[in-house]
């Protein structure tokens, strides 16, 4: 099917050559690896770039600034969460040691790939002087956990997963010291940190995993109910109550600022700015309210989207079936851009080229405004599809090859 005419969201239903998936899980994917170059593309070229004004601090920042920073908040959660789903699918037709085997070894992978293809796509240093560990390195680590936890009971996953997503923002004001082997495992695990294992070599914790292998947890144990033998009302119906549930569990201890993250919201001098106060949930790690924000409604739209006609459809579930191929393709091109665009207003190219990006005074005076950012995001997206068609396509066609399921 293609041109005009409708992909079909379930089971039943594929794009041309590629192999039978559950379309409305990579067309969620894909929705969320658009929305996320928005972000990469604001980091590279708004005003500061990568070490400008936060975008989510409510004393500086403008209403489009924050939502353009607020909607990619949906795209890491989303997307641990869905690896986790995707998991169970693909353990349905393999023993609990096979699957096991393909997570941990999957994993390490995605760990080796942060700190080696993702880093200099980030900061083009060949000298990789700062290593931050972000998206991949959370992904690895949460997949070489599940790798453990595929072994129990899937109502032990389940259980576990709940565990860690609730209880972990009890460890928000553990008094844990800095440095050690305590201190930096705490910093890996939820507080956030950094290290200097050799002078001029930094890294930094910038996902603590623990919330994320909960999240990727809860993901596997949701798996469950795309199995074939479940009927499409009971799946919808039981993610449409999923999802209202998280969205009201946030509304409530959100509202009363009862628990579940860090930073309560306080009034502010318009209506409009307590809203954007109440969505500032934390993010690193992500809290139990940033969780259920994100969560809840990417249950509903997997609710909706199940089993429906979407003629739009289609260039996002292309994104969602190569998204390892699509970052490392958008993030480097993005670079690349934003070192010609520096280099056309005249600053210096070691700006964003042989650079480790922690001088905040070398990106202070560069940068586009938002709109520009919103022309770059679109061309860039643009220029991903046909190279991400072709990868899709050929993966499908050389299922044989075991390599290409790991990119």
């Amino acid at each position: 099917m293609q041109g005009s005419k409708a992909i079909v969201l379930g089971r039943s239903a594929y794009l041309p050559h590629l192999n039978a998936r559950i379309t409305s899980l990579d067309l969620l994917r894909g929705i969320i690896m658009v929305i996320m170059a928005l972000d990469h593309v604001r980091d590279f070229f708004h005003f500061g770039l990568l070490w400008g004004p936060d975008p989510t601090d409510l004393g500086t920042t403008t209403p489009a600034l924050f939502l353009t920073r607020w909607i990619t908040h949906f795209c890491a959660p989303v997307f641990v969460f869905l690896a986790g789903t995707s998991a169970f699918l693909y353990g349905r037709t393999r023993t609990p040691a096979q699957l096991s085997r393909f997570l941990w070894t999957r994993g390490a992978w995605m760990i080796v790939a942060e700190v080696v293809i993702v880093a200099f796509g980030w900061q083009f240093d060949p000298r990789f002087t700062f290593t931050m560990l972000a998206v991949f390195w959370a992904i690895g680590v949460s997949m070489i956990a599940l790798a453990v936890l595929v072994h129990l009971p899937w109502r032990w996953v389940l259980g576990i997963g709940l565990v860690i997503v609730f209880g972990h923002n009890l460890l928000d004001h553990a008094s844990i010291q800095e440095g050690g082997i305590l201190g930096t495992l705490f910093d890996a695990l939820h507080r956030r940190g950094s290290l200097e294992p050799v002078s001029g070599r930094i890294i930094v914790f910038a996902y603590p995993v623990l919330p994320w292998i909960g999240t990727m947890a809860l993901g596997y144990a949701l798996g469950r109910l795309f199995a074939p033998e479940v009927a499409p009302a009971l799946r919808t119906r039981t993610l449409s109550r999923l999802g209202l549930a998280a969205l009201a569990l946030f509304a409530v201890l959100r509202g009363w600022n009862l628990y579940g993250d860090p930073r309560p919201w306080t009034d502010q001098p318009t209506p409009l700015f307590d809203l954007l106060s109440i969505l500032n949930t934390q993010k690193y790690p992500p809290s139990l309210l940033y969780l259920c924000m994100t969560l809840g409604p990417a249950l509903l739209f997997l609710a909706w989207a199940d089993g429906r006609q979407l003629r739009w459809s289609t260039p996002f579930i292309v994104f969602g079936r190569v998204p390892f191929f699509y970052y490392m393709l958008h993030i480097y091109l993005i670079h690349a851009l934003a070192t010609v665009a520096m280099v056309l207003e005249g600053q210096p190219i070691r700006e964003t080229v042989l650079t480790s990006t922690l001088d905040p005074a070398a990106y202070s005076d560069n940068g586009s405004p938002l709109w520009v950012v919103y022309v770059v995001w679109i061309g860039v997206v643009l220029a991903l599809y046909l190279p991400c068609r072709w990868f899709g396509t050929y993966r499908a066609a050389h299922r044989e090859k075991w390599w290409l399921s790991y990119l």
